[in-house]
């Protein structure tokens, strides 16, 4: 008969029983991630109501929606917790014409990040420009792939117009379920309901107001703590797939990127593994540009997990855009990789970068500020 005594577990044991608690800690984070993206939908219903449209007329304009998009996620370094506001934002109210760009700049901000992990390699001229080289090509890959969909999508709404139909087919305003039963509004009105009791001793629009930041301050804990429990329950794996993908051809490395990137919960974890690897000379930039696109791809699982959690008649239109992003990024890695003219723009751009960044250290700094900060608020602020 198996003891219990804990002094007599094996380490073996002990493991597993931490790697139960931390599987039932990642379920309950994303029932919180739910229950955030229903306050935030809720709150901005009861804080706008009708005039949901006025609220947003500052980003009315795409580039100002782009804009948007790209420096909160610069600034959180998080497009899984910016796309899933967006989600929430949209079950509120604002326009999905709005969010589609507000979208695409979230995949240039994530991007920042293995950008800035680069520059751990500095001290070292000739490791620190293969380091740059390969953590600027998803910048520019994404901005290229913004500047051949967003006049598409201003034009025709090509990416509106394919989540729309697909939403159609898949979706109905009651949600998921039998009978329209929806199993995740059984599980997270009561609580939303709860606090918008809670609330109501304060006057006027303020308890949709505070259930806002009540819910982009919960997605923001539980995707920052998912992702450190899918690390430590997934990164090693992730890591196996990421060595035993190199030399497989670019799409085992799109497929491995995605699937890494799915499994822990972050693009910028994914991109951010292989730039010292790049770094330190084991792989090339382009050997690690698939897993890269790969990755962008993976990343839109938070966006479709969060709209899982919007109920009623505006839940077709938080599918729909989690549905945009996920099509934007396989439209953007079939066009840009799959046409040999593009493919190689952005490793062209990334190593000439690169190489300027390496000689003179102020062009890596400009860089970094003038793309992702400065440019951007320039812009805020002379449509302002």
């Amino acid at each position: 008969m198996p003891t219990t005594d804990p002094q007599l577990a094996t380490p073996e044991t002990l493991e597993g029983n931490r790697n139960w608690q931390r599987w039932l800690l990642l379920v309950l984070l994303i029932y919180v991630m739910l229950l955030a993206v229903s306050l935030i939908g809720s709150g901005f219903q009861y804080a706008a109501g009708e005039q949901a449209k006025t609220l947003f007329t500052f980003a009315s304009n795409p580039v100002m929606g782009l804009i948007i998009g790209m420096v909160s996620t610069a600034l959180i370094q998080s497009s899984s917790t910016v796309t899933s506001i967006i989600v929430g934002m949209v079950a509120g109210g604002l326009p999905i014409t709005i969010a589609v760009p507000m979208m695409m700049g979230a995949n240039i901000g994530t991007s920042i990040t293995n950008t800035l992990v680069s520059l751990g390699h500095v001290a070292k001229k000739d490791e620190f420009q293969r380091a740059f080289n390969a953590a600027t090509v998803h910048d520019f890959f994404n901005v290229l792939s913004v500047l051949i969909f967003l006049p598409l999508e201003m034009a025709f709404g090509v990416l509106e117009f394919l989540s729309g139909h697909i939403v159609s087919l898949l979706h109905s305003a009651e949600g998921v379920g039998i009978s329209g039963f929806n199993p995740i509004k059984a599980a997270t009105q009561p609580l939303s309901d709860a606090v918008t009791s809670a609330l109501q001793f304060l006057p006027s629009i303020y308890p949709g107001i505070v259930k806002i930041l009540i819910g982009i301050a919960l997605i923001m804990i539980s995707i920052t703590y998912m992702g450190k429990i899918m690390k430590s329950l997934l990164v090693g794996k992730a890591k196996e797939v990421l060595h035993k993908s190199v030399g497989q051809g670019p799409l085992s490395g799109i497929a491995s990127g995605a699937f890494m990137t799915v499994l822990v919960q972050s693009s910028s974890t994914t991109t951010s593994l292989m730039v010292p690897l790049v770094g330190t000379g084991v792989l090339k930039a382009r050997d690690i540009y698939p897993f890269t696109l790969g990755a962008n791809i993976g990343t839109c699982i938070t966006a479709l997990i969060a709209a899982l959690g919007v109920v009623g008649v505006n839940s077709g239109v938080a599918l729909q855009i989690a549905l945009v992003h996920l099509i934007y990024n396989v439209l953007g890695v079939t066009v840009i990789y799959g046409v040999p003219a593009l493919r190689n723009i952005p490793l062209m751009l990334s190593y000439q970068l690169s190489v300027l960044a390496s000689e003179t250290k102020l062009y890596g700094a400009a860089y970094v500020g003038g793309v992702f900060f400065l440019f951007p608020l320039s812009i805020i602020f002379t449509f302002i």
